[in-house]
């Protein structure tokens, strides 16, 4: 069975759907994973944005199978040819299966495959697993996003626990106002944003559609409850260390009881709400809910972000690539 599978992934909405697949994919052998960016070769003033877009691509990636407990790296390569580069790089790696989107347009019948896949399928001797989104493109665009904010959410928290364990390892301090920035992003948008439409525009439709899911609906939103309380109490110990009356090893057991929680609860409901929220929900449903979800505005490298978030996002992503080092 496969050991190793590279996910190829770009900037489209589609790459988040299918990040969320491979890992499922990836949990269900046992199997290891490397994600693969390949940018345009530009020697241009945007090449800096563009190599930062793939980092932070690549970090949410990684967040998301470390969150699941895979094995994983990144790679990334500067080629105009990008069919050209998956295929190198799943040799150059050792890869077993190479597990892509179709990124094609949807026939009567089925999905064709675009350029890019085809070129891949036709150009190595590695099994290729073609993945689509099920569902209508309403649909995938909304699930897209959801599951893009739990990547943003999981490298923030990857990034924290990197620090902390980096701290404790070397026996220095650890940076207290970047914590406090930590939880700012946390309080101002999982919190306040994606909980609350989560619950307004994803599970009460569920629950005007189905009552099969009213039990894991109810836990799902005391545990949205019981975050609030969690995040108060751990930007209370940050107080608590930044004054020096807590250690940076009662920092790191929080984050970690926190982060094993967070885990936890987005597994759930990508595990179980959102395959069930495919099967139970309309059209309109899905477009109310993407419109909803559209607005948020996720704290990433847009060009409209807080300059505030995009500095957080920077040293996140960089201390990310430190700690694979």
């Amino acid at each position: 069975m496969y050991r190793h599978l590279l996910v190829p992934i770009d900037n489209t909405d589609l790459s988040t759907v299918t990040t969320g697949q491979a890992v499922e994919f990836a949990r269900s052998l046992g199997a290891r994973i490397t994600f693969f960016h390949a940018q345009a070769g530009d020697a241009s003033s945007l090449q800096g944005k563009a190599e930062s877009r793939a980092r932070e691509l690549l970090t949410k990636a990684e967040s998301a199978a470390r969150a699941q407990g895979i094995p994983c790296s990144a790679v990334t390569a500067v080629s105009d040819a990008p069919y050209s580069a998956i295929v190198s790089t799943a040799r150059d790696k050792a890869c077993d299966l190479i597990f892509m989107a179709s990124h094609g347009r949807r026939s009567a019948i089925d999905v064709m495959p675009g350029a890019q896949t085809l070129q891949v399928l036709a150009g190595t001797e590695i099994p290729v697993l073609v993945t689509t989104s099920a569902g209508s493109p309403a649909a995938a665009q909304a699930i897209g996003i959801l599951q893009d904010e739990h990547r943003s959410l999981a490298a923030v928290l990857h990034a924290w626990l990197f620090m902390l364990a980096s701290a404790q390892t070397q026996g220095s301090a650890a940076d207290a106002a970047w914590m406090k920035a930590m939880l700012h992003y946390i309080k101002a948008f999982p919190l306040t944003l994606h909980h609350p439409k989560e619950q307004k525009y994803l599970f009460d439709k569920l629950r005007e559609r189905t009552s099969a899911l009213n039990a894991e609906l109810d836990e799902l939103e005391r545990q949205h409850e019981r975050d609030e309380r969690l995040i108060a109490d751990l930007a209370s110990l940050v107080d608590q260390y930044a004054a020096g009356s807590a250690a940076v090893g009662d920092v790191e057991a929080a984050v970690s009881a926190y982060a094993k929680f967070t885990w936890e609860h987005m597994g759930r409901e990508e595990g179980v709400i959102l395959p069930a929220a495919q099967r139970y929900l309309t059209e309109e449903d899905w477009r109310e809910i993407d419109s909803a979800f559209a607005e948020n505005k996720d704290p990433h490298f847009d060009a409209d972000t807080d300059v505030e978030f995009l500095r957080l996002y920077a040293r996140i992503v960089d201390l990310a690539a430190s700690s694979k080092q």
